[in-house]
Protein backbone atom coordinates (compact mmCIF):
# COMPACT_ATOMS: atom_id res chain seq x y z
CA UNK A 1 0.00 0.00 0.00
CA UNK A 2 1.37 3.42 -0.95
CA UNK A 3 0.63 6.67 0.77
CA UNK A 4 -1.03 9.77 -0.71
CA UNK A 5 -4.02 7.75 -1.76
CA UNK A 6 -7.71 7.81 -0.95
CA UNK A 7 -9.07 5.45 1.70
CA UNK A 8 -12.71 4.38 1.50
CA UNK A 9 -14.91 2.06 3.48
CA UNK A 10 -13.57 -1.14 1.87
CA UNK A 11 -9.94 -0.37 2.75
CA UNK A 12 -10.93 0.15 6.37
CA UNK A 13 -11.78 -3.54 6.68
CA UNK A 14 -8.11 -4.46 6.23
CA UNK A 15 -6.81 -1.53 8.31
CA UNK A 16 -9.01 -2.47 11.27
CA UNK A 17 -7.77 -6.07 11.28
CA UNK A 18 -4.15 -4.98 10.87
CA UNK A 19 -4.60 -2.50 13.70
CA UNK A 20 -5.80 -5.26 15.98
CA UNK A 21 -2.67 -7.28 15.13
CA UNK A 22 -0.33 -4.35 15.86
CA UNK A 23 -2.38 -3.49 18.94
CA UNK A 24 -0.66 -6.26 20.96
CA UNK A 25 -3.91 -7.16 22.67
CA UNK A 26 -5.02 -3.59 23.45
CA UNK A 27 -6.13 -0.43 21.74
CA UNK A 28 -9.82 -1.24 21.97
CA UNK A 29 -12.20 -3.22 19.78
CA UNK A 30 -11.28 -2.69 16.09
CA UNK A 31 -14.86 -3.45 15.04
CA UNK A 32 -16.20 -0.38 16.86
CA UNK A 33 -13.58 1.93 15.37
CA UNK A 34 -14.14 0.53 11.89
CA UNK A 35 -17.88 1.17 12.04
CA UNK A 36 -17.34 4.73 13.27
CA UNK A 37 -14.82 5.44 10.49
CA UNK A 38 -16.93 3.84 7.76
CA UNK A 39 -19.95 5.89 8.79
CA UNK A 40 -17.88 9.10 8.67
CA UNK A 41 -16.55 8.25 5.22
CA UNK A 42 -20.02 7.45 3.90
CA UNK A 43 -21.20 10.82 5.16
CA UNK A 44 -18.22 13.00 4.26
CA UNK A 45 -16.23 11.12 1.60
CA UNK A 46 -12.93 9.21 1.51
CA UNK A 47 -9.81 10.18 3.44
CA UNK A 48 -6.48 11.10 1.85
CA UNK A 49 -3.59 9.17 3.42
CA UNK A 50 -0.27 11.01 3.10
CA UNK A 51 3.39 10.42 3.86
CA UNK A 52 4.73 12.54 6.71
CA UNK A 53 7.43 13.91 4.40
CA UNK A 54 4.75 15.64 2.31
CA UNK A 55 4.00 18.00 5.22
CA UNK A 56 5.47 21.45 5.27
CA UNK A 57 7.81 22.07 8.19
CA UNK A 58 5.43 24.69 9.58
CA UNK A 59 2.29 22.58 9.13
CA UNK A 60 0.21 21.93 12.26
CA UNK A 61 -0.38 18.23 12.96
CA UNK A 62 -2.62 16.85 15.73
CA UNK A 63 -3.03 13.22 16.85
CA UNK A 64 -6.41 11.96 18.09
CA UNK A 65 -7.41 8.84 19.97
CA UNK A 66 -9.78 7.14 22.38
CA UNK A 67 -8.59 6.71 25.97
CA UNK A 68 -9.73 4.20 28.58
CA UNK A 69 -10.00 0.52 29.43
CA UNK A 70 -10.81 -1.64 26.36
CA UNK A 71 -13.33 -3.64 28.38
CA UNK A 72 -15.28 -0.43 29.01
CA UNK A 73 -15.16 0.68 25.37
CA UNK A 74 -17.03 -2.42 24.21
CA UNK A 75 -19.92 -1.62 26.55
CA UNK A 76 -19.96 2.20 26.45
CA UNK A 77 -20.04 3.16 22.80
CA UNK A 78 -19.24 6.72 21.68
CA UNK A 79 -22.04 8.86 20.26
CA UNK A 80 -19.88 9.42 17.18
CA UNK A 81 -18.99 13.10 17.19
CA UNK A 82 -16.96 13.40 20.42
CA UNK A 83 -13.62 13.02 18.65
CA UNK A 84 -14.48 15.67 16.07
CA UNK A 85 -15.61 18.02 18.86
CA UNK A 86 -12.28 17.52 20.68
CA UNK A 87 -10.40 18.23 17.43
CA UNK A 88 -12.42 21.38 16.67
CA UNK A 89 -12.05 22.70 20.22
CA UNK A 90 -8.29 22.19 20.17
CA UNK A 91 -8.13 23.94 16.80
CA UNK A 92 -10.01 26.93 18.26
CA UNK A 93 -7.73 26.93 21.30
CA UNK A 94 -4.61 26.94 19.14
CA UNK A 95 -6.03 29.75 17.04
CA UNK A 96 -5.12 28.31 13.66
CA UNK A 97 -6.18 25.66 11.20
CA UNK A 98 -4.89 22.15 11.84
CA UNK A 99 -3.37 20.90 8.59
CA UNK A 100 -3.31 17.13 9.15
CA UNK A 101 -4.53 14.41 11.50
CA UNK A 102 -2.32 11.73 13.05
CA UNK A 103 -2.89 8.44 14.91
CA UNK A 104 -1.89 8.40 18.55
CA UNK A 105 -1.37 4.62 18.43
CA UNK A 106 -1.56 1.95 15.75
CA UNK A 107 -3.76 -0.45 17.63
CA UNK A 108 -7.36 -1.61 17.65
CA UNK A 109 -9.89 1.19 17.71
CA UNK A 110 -7.23 3.90 17.57
CA UNK A 111 -5.95 2.82 14.17
CA UNK A 112 -9.35 3.71 12.69
CA UNK A 113 -10.83 6.51 14.83
CA UNK A 114 -8.53 9.15 13.22
CA UNK A 115 -10.34 8.46 9.95
CA UNK A 116 -13.50 9.83 11.63
CA UNK A 117 -11.85 13.20 12.19
CA UNK A 118 -10.03 13.26 8.86
CA UNK A 119 -13.27 12.61 6.98
CA UNK A 120 -15.46 15.01 8.99
CA UNK A 121 -12.91 17.84 8.99
CA UNK A 122 -11.71 17.19 5.42
CA UNK A 123 -8.04 16.94 6.42
CA UNK A 124 -5.39 14.46 5.28
CA UNK A 125 -4.31 11.67 7.61
CA UNK A 126 -0.59 10.97 8.10
CA UNK A 127 0.52 7.37 7.53
CA UNK A 128 2.14 6.81 10.91
CA UNK A 129 1.57 6.96 14.64
CA UNK A 130 3.28 7.56 17.97
CA UNK A 131 3.91 3.98 19.09
CA UNK A 132 4.17 1.46 16.25
CA UNK A 133 1.85 -0.66 18.42
CA UNK A 134 -0.42 0.16 21.40
CA UNK A 135 0.50 1.22 24.94
CA UNK A 136 -1.73 2.02 27.91
CA UNK A 137 -0.52 5.49 28.96
CA UNK A 138 -0.62 8.85 27.15
CA UNK A 139 3.05 9.74 27.66
CA UNK A 140 4.14 6.44 26.07
CA UNK A 141 4.61 7.86 22.59
CA UNK A 142 7.64 8.64 20.48
CA UNK A 143 6.49 12.27 20.54
CA UNK A 144 7.57 12.40 24.21
CA UNK A 145 11.05 11.21 23.22
CA UNK A 146 11.28 14.24 20.90
CA UNK A 147 10.19 16.80 23.47
CA UNK A 148 6.62 17.32 22.25
CA UNK A 149 4.16 18.39 24.94
CA UNK A 150 0.90 16.44 25.18
CA UNK A 151 -0.91 19.67 26.00
CA UNK A 152 -2.87 21.71 25.33
CA UNK A 153 -5.22 18.74 25.13
CA UNK A 154 -9.00 18.47 24.88
CA UNK A 155 -10.97 15.49 26.25
CA UNK A 156 -14.63 14.92 25.45
CA UNK A 157 -17.12 12.33 26.66
CA UNK A 158 -20.40 10.89 25.41
CA UNK A 159 -22.45 13.18 27.66
CA UNK A 160 -21.21 16.44 26.12
CA UNK A 161 -18.56 17.30 28.72
CA UNK A 162 -15.17 18.60 27.62
CA UNK A 163 -11.97 19.35 29.54
CA UNK A 164 -8.88 21.32 28.51
CA UNK A 165 -5.57 20.33 30.12
CA UNK A 166 -2.36 22.35 30.25
CA UNK A 167 0.22 20.40 32.26
CA UNK A 168 3.85 20.64 33.36
CA UNK A 169 4.83 17.27 31.86
CA UNK A 170 3.42 14.46 29.78
CA UNK A 171 3.44 12.19 32.84
CA UNK A 172 1.15 14.69 34.59
CA UNK A 173 -1.05 14.77 31.50
CA UNK A 174 -1.52 11.02 31.88
CA UNK A 175 -2.35 11.27 35.58
CA UNK A 176 -4.91 14.04 35.20
CA UNK A 177 -6.44 12.75 31.97
CA UNK A 178 -6.73 9.25 33.43
CA UNK A 179 -8.58 10.58 36.47
CA UNK A 180 -10.92 12.56 34.21
CA UNK A 181 -11.49 9.52 32.00
CA UNK A 182 -12.47 7.40 34.99
CA UNK A 183 -15.00 10.06 36.03
CA UNK A 184 -16.28 10.24 32.44
CA UNK A 185 -17.30 6.60 32.71
CA UNK A 186 -14.06 4.82 31.83
CA UNK A 187 -13.50 6.13 28.31
CA UNK A 188 -12.97 9.51 26.65
CA UNK A 189 -12.09 10.93 23.23
CA UNK A 190 -9.20 13.35 22.89
CA UNK A 191 -7.00 15.54 20.70
CA UNK A 192 -3.47 16.19 21.95
CA UNK A 193 0.28 16.51 21.16
CA UNK A 194 0.00 19.39 18.64
CA UNK A 195 3.26 19.61 16.71
CA UNK A 196 4.69 21.16 13.58
CA UNK A 197 5.57 19.24 10.44
CA UNK A 198 9.30 19.37 11.07
CA UNK A 199 8.86 17.69 14.45
CA UNK A 200 6.42 15.14 13.05
CA UNK A 201 9.01 14.05 10.48
CA UNK A 202 11.41 13.18 13.31
CA UNK A 203 8.94 11.81 15.86
CA UNK A 204 6.41 9.73 13.92
CA UNK A 205 6.69 5.96 13.60
CA UNK A 206 6.28 5.87 9.84
CA UNK A 207 4.05 3.77 7.66
CA UNK A 208 1.98 2.04 10.33
CA UNK A 209 -1.40 2.51 8.66
CA UNK A 210 0.05 1.11 5.45
CA UNK A 211 1.38 -1.81 7.47
CA UNK A 212 -2.07 -2.34 9.02
CA UNK A 213 -3.57 -2.48 5.53
CA UNK A 214 -0.98 -5.02 4.33
CA UNK A 215 -1.56 -7.22 7.36
CA UNK A 216 -5.32 -7.20 6.89
CA UNK A 217 -5.06 -7.82 3.16
CA UNK A 218 -2.60 -10.71 3.52
CA UNK A 219 -4.76 -12.32 6.21
CA UNK A 220 -7.84 -12.07 4.00
CA UNK A 221 -5.99 -13.54 1.01
CA UNK A 222 -4.56 -16.42 3.05
CA UNK A 223 -8.04 -17.40 4.18
CA UNK A 224 -9.41 -17.18 0.63
CA UNK A 225 -6.66 -19.45 -0.73
CA UNK A 226 -6.70 -21.84 2.26
CA UNK A 227 -3.16 -20.85 3.18
CA UNK A 228 -1.63 -20.50 6.64
CA UNK A 229 -2.82 -17.10 7.97
CA UNK A 230 -0.51 -17.11 10.99
CA UNK A 231 2.54 -17.82 8.81
CA UNK A 232 1.57 -15.00 6.45
CA UNK A 233 1.33 -12.48 9.30
CA UNK A 234 4.62 -13.69 10.76
CA UNK A 235 6.26 -13.17 7.37
CA UNK A 236 5.16 -9.54 7.09
CA UNK A 237 6.20 -8.69 10.65
CA UNK A 238 9.44 -10.72 10.60
CA UNK A 239 8.01 -12.44 13.67
CA UNK A 240 8.40 -15.81 15.37
CA UNK A 241 5.65 -18.04 16.73
CA UNK A 242 6.68 -18.20 20.40
CA UNK A 243 3.97 -20.62 21.48
CA UNK A 244 0.86 -22.51 20.42
CA UNK A 245 -1.52 -23.18 23.26
CA UNK A 246 -4.99 -23.35 24.74
CA UNK A 247 -6.21 -20.83 27.30
CA UNK A 248 -6.41 -22.46 30.73
CA UNK A 249 -7.25 -19.44 32.86
CA UNK A 250 -7.70 -15.67 32.57
CA UNK A 251 -7.63 -13.23 35.46
CA UNK A 252 -8.51 -9.62 34.61
CA UNK A 253 -9.72 -6.57 36.47
CA UNK A 254 -10.29 -2.92 35.66
CA UNK A 255 -8.11 -0.76 37.90
CA UNK A 256 -7.61 2.99 37.53
CA UNK A 257 -8.84 3.01 33.96
CA UNK A 258 -6.74 0.02 32.86
CA UNK A 259 -7.60 -3.60 32.13
CA UNK A 260 -4.93 -5.53 34.06
CA UNK A 261 -4.43 -9.26 34.33
CA UNK A 262 -2.76 -12.51 33.37
CA UNK A 263 -3.57 -15.34 30.98
CA UNK A 264 -2.26 -18.90 31.36
CA UNK A 265 -1.93 -21.39 28.50
CA UNK A 266 -1.20 -25.09 28.16
CA UNK A 267 0.88 -25.93 25.10
CA UNK A 268 -0.53 -28.08 22.31
CA UNK A 269 1.03 -30.08 19.45
CA UNK A 270 4.73 -29.20 19.26
CA UNK A 271 4.46 -27.20 22.51
CA UNK A 272 2.52 -29.88 24.45
CA UNK A 273 5.04 -30.21 27.29
CA UNK A 274 5.19 -26.46 28.01
CA UNK A 275 3.19 -23.85 29.91
CA UNK A 276 2.91 -20.19 29.01
CA UNK A 277 1.75 -17.02 30.70
CA UNK A 278 1.02 -13.51 29.41
CA UNK A 279 0.81 -10.46 31.64
CA UNK A 280 -1.06 -7.45 30.34
CA UNK A 281 -2.08 -3.90 31.16
CA UNK A 282 -4.50 -3.24 28.29
CA UNK A 283 -1.69 -4.61 26.06
CA UNK A 284 0.38 -7.81 26.32
CA UNK A 285 3.62 -6.79 28.03
CA UNK A 286 5.46 -9.93 29.14
CA UNK A 287 5.43 -13.49 27.79
CA UNK A 288 6.75 -16.39 29.91
CA UNK A 289 7.53 -19.96 28.91
CA UNK A 290 7.72 -22.50 31.75
CA UNK A 291 8.12 -19.64 34.21
CA UNK A 292 11.00 -17.96 32.37
CA UNK A 293 10.56 -14.55 30.65
CA UNK A 294 10.59 -14.96 26.89
CA UNK A 295 9.57 -11.59 25.42
CA UNK A 296 9.16 -8.23 27.13
CA UNK A 297 7.87 -4.79 26.27
CA UNK A 298 8.66 -2.85 24.08
CA UNK A 299 8.83 -5.78 21.66
CA UNK A 300 5.45 -6.81 20.28
CA UNK A 301 3.43 -9.81 21.46
CA UNK A 302 0.22 -10.55 19.58
CA UNK A 303 -2.25 -13.44 19.80
CA UNK A 304 -3.88 -14.98 16.74
CA UNK A 305 -6.50 -17.69 16.44
CA UNK A 306 -4.51 -20.80 15.53
CA UNK A 307 -6.70 -21.64 12.52
CA UNK A 308 -8.10 -18.38 11.17
CA UNK A 309 -5.37 -15.95 12.18
CA UNK A 310 -7.96 -13.60 13.69
CA UNK A 311 -6.28 -11.31 16.27
CA UNK A 312 -7.45 -11.82 19.84
CA UNK A 313 -7.40 -8.91 22.29
CA UNK A 314 -6.74 -9.10 26.02
CA UNK A 315 -10.38 -8.35 26.82
CA UNK A 316 -11.66 -11.15 24.52
CA UNK A 317 -9.48 -13.93 25.97
CA UNK A 318 -11.55 -16.80 27.37
CA UNK A 319 -11.11 -20.37 28.48
CA UNK A 320 -10.47 -22.94 25.77
CA UNK A 321 -9.37 -20.67 22.91
CA UNK A 322 -6.54 -22.23 20.89
CA UNK A 323 -4.12 -19.52 19.96
CA UNK A 324 -0.68 -18.85 18.56
CA UNK A 325 1.47 -16.05 19.94
CA UNK A 326 3.75 -14.04 17.67
CA UNK A 327 6.63 -11.84 18.79
CA UNK A 328 8.55 -9.27 16.78
CA UNK A 329 10.95 -6.41 17.36
CA UNK A 330 9.70 -2.94 18.25
CA UNK A 331 10.63 0.24 16.44
CA UNK A 332 14.29 1.16 17.20
CA UNK A 333 13.12 4.36 18.92
CA UNK A 334 11.84 2.26 21.83
CA UNK A 335 15.09 0.33 22.24
CA UNK A 336 17.05 3.41 23.30
CA UNK A 337 17.73 4.13 27.00
CA UNK A 338 15.17 6.95 26.92
CA UNK A 339 12.62 4.71 25.26
CA UNK A 340 13.12 1.88 27.74
CA UNK A 341 12.79 4.30 30.66
CA UNK A 342 9.37 5.23 29.29
CA UNK A 343 7.99 1.80 28.34
CA UNK A 344 10.44 -0.89 29.49
CA UNK A 345 9.54 -3.76 31.84
CA UNK A 346 10.64 -1.94 34.99
CA UNK A 347 8.33 0.98 34.31
CA UNK A 348 5.39 -1.42 34.57
CA UNK A 349 6.69 -2.87 37.83
CA UNK A 350 8.32 -6.05 36.53
CA UNK A 351 11.68 -6.97 38.05
CA UNK A 352 13.13 -7.66 34.61
CA UNK A 353 15.65 -6.06 32.30
CA UNK A 354 14.78 -5.71 28.63
CA UNK A 355 16.37 -8.32 26.37
CA UNK A 356 15.95 -7.44 22.68
CA UNK A 357 13.90 -9.94 20.73
CA UNK A 358 15.32 -11.15 17.44
CA UNK A 359 13.38 -13.26 14.96
CA UNK A 360 14.82 -16.75 14.70
CA UNK A 361 16.49 -16.53 18.13
CA UNK A 362 13.87 -18.52 20.04
CA UNK A 363 14.26 -22.29 20.51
Amino acid sequence: MTTDRMIGTAELEDIAIGGAILGTGGGGDPYIGKLMAQQAIRQHGPVRLIDVDSLGNDALVVPVCMMGAPTVMTEKLPQGDELVIAFRKLEALLGRRIDAVLCGEAGGINSTTPFVVAAAADRPLVDGDGMGRAYPELQMVTFTLHGVSATPMVLCDDKGNSIVLDTISNAWTERLARAATVEMGGSALLAFYPMDGATAKRAVVRGTLGLCARLGSRLRQARATHGDPVAEIADILDADVIFHGRVRDVERRTVGGFARGTADFEGVEEWADHRFRLQFQNEFLIAYRDGEPLVTTPDLITLLDAESGTPVTADSLRYGLRLKALACASTPLWRTPAGLELIGPRYFGYDLDYRPFRAGSQP
